[in-house]
């Protein structure tokens, strides 16, 4: 791998953000305009109108929104290097260059890269936590490289492990070895099962995926309705035999039947609803006002930046727009707590982040409200979501620990990241002898 020196601020043992409007996503909490946040040894212990703690560490938040960091609750980070190449593809013609074309290139090195930068991209727009639903497992090297950059990213993830996603056969001994390095459920990065599912594999197969992931304590998310046959019920199949619990999170999974949906209803199971990808790739309406009105709170992700932005700010104002135009359902503080609180209870962390409470960690990020693309801020909530974009995120706390202050991140090797992340890009693209002008069209199994 490659050595990347960096400087990140160490964890202060007592730490008070003073004077900002509090958006705590919490009930109980409420909001506070003005409000003050105490953290000590990097978790939440006092929120209040004032509070004093003489000796604490000030953040001042006088024209700063503070709120809880965002989860994206499924992202393919190894993907990077080739961010915006795919933003006119099908899904089809994605399939066919990343997966087919692109990704049998990488070295573990480059993976390391695309997931490292990849991560740093998402806390620097606010994603505290992310799910890296990880499909590139090319050797254990490949493997281990992922979890390395996520490791030294400095955000709170989960390593979604997409073992053996290239074949139709059960998942191997790798599960299990990768399982043993992180089997530390309270860590900064964890670890969940990437399923390959109904349209990848036999039902049989993936009925003993999940009993393994049930031995290993796993979560599991899996995806649906996202380029599958047309007509298929997939997530009657999963009911069907069985399988349908809490631990599960069904990616997409556009145009399912309303008998479906009340299937992951009464599990509760969660949905993750990708809006940018799903609508430009086809894949259908996103789902969201569908998901709420049969009782299911889904949470928001990214899914891959070939494609798609990587920020939480777009994705919210996508699925906002499309829903309240589809039907006038939904406002503002819904849309924000899908991408909270909701994602933080999709990925089995609630007890820990998604929402300013005593007790959690301080996973928190604070906005600009002195910005001219929002000033005069009347109605945060509405703001964020509507108007929000990256520029606005000033500093950046993941479970107290400041990773980002005043507009930059704090570690000092952005600059070399970047540089090896156009060489990963320009050495793949030379050997797969594609052009990266835009012009590239993969050709699909059909052409």
């Amino acid at each position: 791998m490659l050595t990347l020196v960096s400087t990140q601020d160490t964890p202060t043992t007592r730490l008070l953000i003073k004077g900002g409007t509090i958006i705590s996503m919490d009930p109980a909490v409420g909001d506070l305009a003005p409000g003050d946040l105490l953290v000590t040894d990097g978790v939440i212990t006092e929120i209040a109108p004032h509070l004093d703690a003489p000796g604490a560490e000030v953040i001042d938040a006088t024209d700063r929104i503070v709120m809880p960091g965002f989860v994206d609750t499924h992202r393919h980070t190894w993907q990077t290097a080739f961010r915006g190449i795919g933003a006119d593809w099908t899904f089809a013609e994605y399939l066919a260059a990343m997966h087919g074309t692109l990704k049998p290139l990488y070295r573990p090195e480059e993976i390391y890269l695309g997931v490292l930068a990849g991560r740093l991209e998402a806390v620097n727009s606010g994603i505290t936590t992310m799910l890296d639903w990880f499909h590139a497992d090319l050797s254990p090297e490949h493997v281990d490289a992922a979890i390395e950059g996520l490791d030294e990213s400095d955000g709170r993830s989960i390593f979604c492990y997409g073992a053996g996603f290239g074949s139709p056969d059960p998942i191997d001994a790798d599960l299990r070895r990768v399982r043993h390095n992180l089997h530390d459920d309270d860590a900064r990065v964890t670890m969940a099962l990437g399923l390959r599912g109904p349209q990848l594999t036999t039902m049989d197969v993936t009925a003993a995926d999940l009993k393994t992931a049930g031995e290993l304590g796993l979560r599991a998310s899996v995806h649906v309705g996202s380029g599958g046959a047309r007509g298929s019920r997939p997530i009657a199949a999963f009911h069907d035999h069985g399988l349908l619990s809490d631990t599960l999170t069904f990616v997409h999974a556009n145009g399912i039947d309303d008998d479906e949906i009340a299937m992951i209803a009464g599990s509760g199971a969660s949905v993750s609803i990708s809006p940018d990808v799903e609508l430009k790739m086809g894949f259908g309406w996103p789902m969201t006002g569908r998901m709420v009105a049969a009782g299911v709170r889904p949470s928001f992700s990214i899914d891959d930046c070939p494609a798609a932005g990587g920020d939480m700010f777009a994705t919210m104002r996508t699925a906002f727009a499309v829903q309240r135009g589809l039907d006038g359902s939904l406002t503002s503080r819904d849309i924000l707590e899908f991408a909270t609180v909701d994602g933080a209870r999709a990925c089995g962390l609630s007890a820990r982040t998604g929402s300013l409470s005593v007790g959690k960690d301080a996973d928190v990020i604070l906005l600009r409200a002195d910005d001219l693309s929002v000033c005069p801020v009347t109605n945060p909530v509405g703001t964020i979501v509507a108007a929000g974009h990256p520029g606005l995120v000033d500093t950046v706390l993941v479970a107290g620990k400041v990773v980002k202050r005043h507009g930059r991140m704090v570690r000092d090797d952005i600059e070399p990241i970047i540089l090896s992340l156009r060489g990963t890009r320009n050495r793949i693209a030379e050997a797969a002898g594609i052009p990266l002008d835009g012009t590239w069209r993969p050709r699909t199994e059909s052409e």
